[in-house]
């Protein structure tokens, strides 16, 4: 009997080494062959209404550790300014506001690519502190893949930076790919950058970077000059970015790229005589960004007031004007495409945010107004948390995305839940489920911890991703790809 599509099983086993070796007190080095990450909880899935790549943030122990070391160009950011921590809409920028900075070292470019799975053959890193100096070196070599073209390729990431005044400091950084992704040789991205902190509130940073591809000539560098004050009462943030149309940093990470933003952001932040409320925030910012040659190409306007109550919960109201011009067609959705041209639309946000003391926390949110000559609404339910006991808790979330314009209706809903029990202090167990009508995605991620002595594990994993566009003939959604999963690790101490 033929099954339509076909099933292939397939069963492997494989053995790896971590080493890990104290150069000096403060300095660090670690060696890896043959390296996996099988026991790492998938990516939290997105929902994506701009026309720019998802950023997905680093789950991978290896690179999760002192990667505050390999951090370029980032100083003081908007995020922080004064008043309540987890104000503002998420993003801080509505639709496309937010997150335009290159980064120009993002380590899940190693080991993943177009999501994809690399094989990595292995690699060391050193990473540490001597005197008034952080100092990072990475080198890893990845295999070919074996599902595509991907050739196997070696990364090399150097980074130093050194303390100077009170709490100030210097730094370069400097990367290399040794297979491009731009036509034949290899990429490299190279800088400069410093954080400077005055006074109590004051902060100014700065970076200047550069990259090397043999394709792209020209417009290849990126600067950005920025400060904020940080007061409890007042706050102000200006901040000045540039992107060329070739900078290409292809260890980073780059959102967009062609164009100039300047951002502005005032805040004023009292702490009322009033019972309940610790404080009230008033808060507005601009963003305005354009390409190099001077069009407009994002402007976004945005005023927002937020109460953080004395037991720490919030209320926030915004309301934001965008105009968005889009150069070439935007598939937002399949079958529904927005067309060249500029776009202007207002929005309006409210949220309440239930504090994490609680048994139950999370964010309750509702979005609408226009988009794209059409209009949305949102809602939703994130960041949420249920503690049903000490040892046991639940983190729901849903949000939908009602979306019409001139060109078609569509709705996107993601919803997800994940569960966490921890049997003793060494050993937990994790569950998360994830729904995705916008990838017709139905996937489950379970994985079993024992730390059955310190140092060393065991990792149950079970993975099962199911498409939900049932096929005729079919009332459960269809099983794509199945992994069972069991890892074990050893410490050896000498």
């Amino acid at each position: 009997m033929n099954q339509t599509p076909q099933i292939r099983n397939n069963g492997d086993g494989d053995v790896g080494v971590d080493v890990k070796y104290g150069v000096t007190q403060n300095l660090t080095a670690d060696f890896t062959y043959n390296t996996d990450f099988a026991q790492v909880e998938v990516d939290e899935q997105q929902v994506n209404l701009t026309r720019f790549s998802l950023f997905f943030p680093e789950k991978r122990e290896f690179f999760l550790e002192s990667r505050g070391i390999f951090d370029f160009g980032q100083g003081v950011g908007f995020g922080s300014l004064g008043g309540p921590g987890s104000g503002g809409r998420p993003g801080a920028g509505g639709f496309f506001g937010g997150g335009d900075e290159p980064t120009v070292f993002f380590s899940r470019r190693i080991g993943l690519e177009s999501g994809e799975t690399v094989p990595i053959l292995g690699g060391g890193r050193l990473t540490g502190k001597t005197g008034p100096f952080s100092a990072g070196a990475l080198n890893i070599q990845t295999d070919d893949a074996r599902s595509s073209s991907i050739a196997g390729t070696n990364f090399t990431v150097l980074r130093v930076k050194r303390d100077i005044l009170r709490r100030s400091s210097i730094g370069g950084i400097f990367t290399n790919r040794s297979v491009s992704l731009e036509g034949d040789g290899s990429n490299q991205a190279f800088g400069v950058d410093g954080l400077f902190s005055f006074y109590d509130n004051l902060n100014f940073n700065a970076f200047w970077a550069r990259t090397e591809t043999p394709s792209l000539k020209g417009e290849n560098e990126s600067y950005q000059a920025a400060m904020t004050y940080n007061g409890d009462l007042y706050a102000l943030g200006i901040d000045h970015l540039l992107v060329g149309d070739n900078f290409n940093p292809e260890v980073g990470f780059l959102r967009r790229n062609d164009f100039r933003k300047t951002v502005v952001q005032a805040q004023y932040s009292p702490r009322p005589e009033i019972e309940l409320v610790r404080q009230f925030t008033f808060k507005g910012k601009v963003d305005y960004i354009e390409t190099v040659a001077g069009t407009l190409e994002t402007r976004n306007l945005n005023a927002s007031f937020q109460t953080e109550f004395e037991n720490s919960d919030e209320f926030v109201a915004d309301v934001q004007q965008s105009y968005e011009l889009l150069f070439d067609p935007f598939d937002i959705s399949p079958n529904i495409s927005i067309p060249v041209g500029g776009y202007e639309f207002q929005d309006y946000y409210l949220a309440y945010n239930m504090g994490a003391q609680r048994r139950i926390s999370g964010r309750l949110s509702l979005q609408a107004g226009e988009f794209f000559g059409g209009d949305i609404t949102a809602i939703g339910f994130t960041g949420a948390r249920v503690e049903i006991t000490p040892q046991f808790s639940f983190e729901p979330s849903i949000s939908v995305n009602d979306i019409s314009l001139p060109q078609g209706k569509f709705t996107t809903t993601l919803a997800t839940s994940r569960v966490t029990y921890t049997f003793t202090p060494r050993m937990f167990f994790g569950g998360l489920l994830q729904y995705n009508s916008s990838r017709n995605s139905l996937s489950t991620n379970l994985r079993l911890r024992w730390e059955y002595q310190p140092g060393s594990e065991i990792f149950v994993v079970y993975n099962d991703q199911r498409d939900t566009a049932l096929a005729p003939g079919r009332d459960f959604p269809m099983l794509e790809n199945r992994a069972f999963i069991v890892k074990f690790t050893r410490l050896f101490r000498f």
